[in-house]
């Protein structure tokens, strides 16, 4: 698994999501640059396309993802 496809205009990976930046880096490692298949944002792009993924959304938060793509899929 490499980058994601989603990278250049991803809000959470271009710094738009504000948190603990430790974390965020680690994550952007994680998710972004390994597997994005484990990807909370990711799973919710690829389910039910960009415009329905919540701008607020961290890749961790997959529970989050499987509420939006169940109640929008």
């Amino acid at each position: 698994m490499g980058e994601c496809e989603f990278i250049e205009k991803c809000p959470f990976f271009n710094d738009a999501l504000s948190g603990d930046f430790d974390a965020i880096d680690d994550m952007k490692v994680k998710y972004c640059k390994s597997n994005n298949l484990n990807c909370a944002r990711y799973m919710v792009a690829n389910a039910l396309g960009k415009e329905f993924m919540p701008s607020n959304l961290f890749p961790h938060e997959k529970q989050r993802a499987y509420l939006e793509i169940a109640e929008n899929g």
